[in-house]
């Protein structure tokens, strides 16, 4: 848990809330896991206020991943909610973006027509989203539109109590170092499986250049430190033989995603799910290809780590 007493900065005082939003009664229900709570008793679909709002922001903070049950809401009141914490980043693979909302990325496995309607394989391996960019994603929320019979989970890994329980020798060996992040790491080998990865045009390649961040970044709100680096995204550690930058990623990637950080989350009709990416990574566990599932997700901008 993070220290109460943490300044909370947020941009939530530049966007306007509504005047006559009334407080709703809310519960903050931790897991009985290694992160991740449950918020009991919160509507998205009326104006939060802006206690409430603190409320969510504070749970987000001390739990890294928060679960919404039973939200039936539509794409601009998920847009609305998640502008309240940052500016919206929209998905290098446009082509997925929902008609009329390019800040919803649909992630869903369904084929239409002969064609697939959203990112299908999103989350094959573990990663931060937008790792890869300058400014990563502060969050992302996810928004279960329809889900399979079986299937589909989703796992996040607590990078904070991966940092923390780091053997000394790792922690020395990554103190200030640097990693590189590109969206092309893994992008050939899922495309040579899968229908959900088009060949990019120049100008999508151009979006995602790569980029450097430390391989332990501090949390910007909380001052905590995290693991920062993943299989799906880091490429190599800037400045030692590939060899020896290969080796510490495996151990790395090996180390922050053992059993005893993770929260699994066995989806229900209507959850919503807001976790933080600069706290932990997550994984798609799966999905039967006879099971149908569709998502909507939406990425808030964070800060350039350090």
């Amino acid at each position: 848990m993070t220290d109460p007493t943490v300044t909370i900065q947020t941009a939530s005082a530049t966007l306007e809330t509504p005047e006559a939003a009334a407080d709703q009664a809310i519960e903050i229900r931790a897991f009985d896991a290694p992160l991740g709570a449950e918020v009991i008793g919160l509507d998205l679909s009326k104006p939060l206020s802006q206690t409430d709002f603190a409320r969510i922001h504070r749970a987000h903070l001390d739990h890294h991943v928060l679960v919404f049950r039973d939200q039936r809401i539509t794409p601009d009141e998920q847009v609305a909610f998640s502008k309240r914490f940052g500016p919206l980043q929209i998905h290098v693979l446009h082509q997925f973006g929902l008609a009329g909302h390019p800040e919803v990325l649909i992630v869903s496995n369904i084929v239409e027509n002969g064609k697939p309607i959203g990112l299908g394989d999103a989350g094959h391996f573990w990663h931060s989203d937008l790792s890869y960019k300058e400014k990563p994603s502060l969050g992302s929320l996810l928004h279960a539109q329809e889900l399979p019979a079986v299937g589909g989970d989703t796992l996040f890994a607590n990078q904070h109590l991966a940092w923390d329980a780091l053997p000394a020798h790792l922690k020395h060996a990554v103190e200030g170092r640097v990693a590189e992040h590109t969206y092309l790491a893994k992008y050939g080998e899922l495309q040579k499986r899968s229908p959900w990865r088009p060949n990019l045009s120049a100008e999508q390649i151009a979006q995602v250049k790569p980029v450097t961040h430390p391989i332990v970044r501090t949390h910007p709100e909380t001052k905590r430190r995290a693991l920062f680096v993943s299989e799906h995204f880091t490429t190599r550690v800037i400045g030692l033989p590939e060899d020896e930058s290969r080796a510490l990623l495996a151990e790395l990637y090996a180390f922050g995603t053992q059993p005893e950080f993770i929260y699994r989350h066995q989806w229900r009709a209507g959850d919503m799910v807001f976790w933080d990416n600069r706290s932990v990574m997550h994984l798609a566990a799966g999905t039967p290809d006879d099971q149908r599932r569709k998502l909507y997700r939406t990425t808030i901008e964070g800060d350039a780590p350090f």
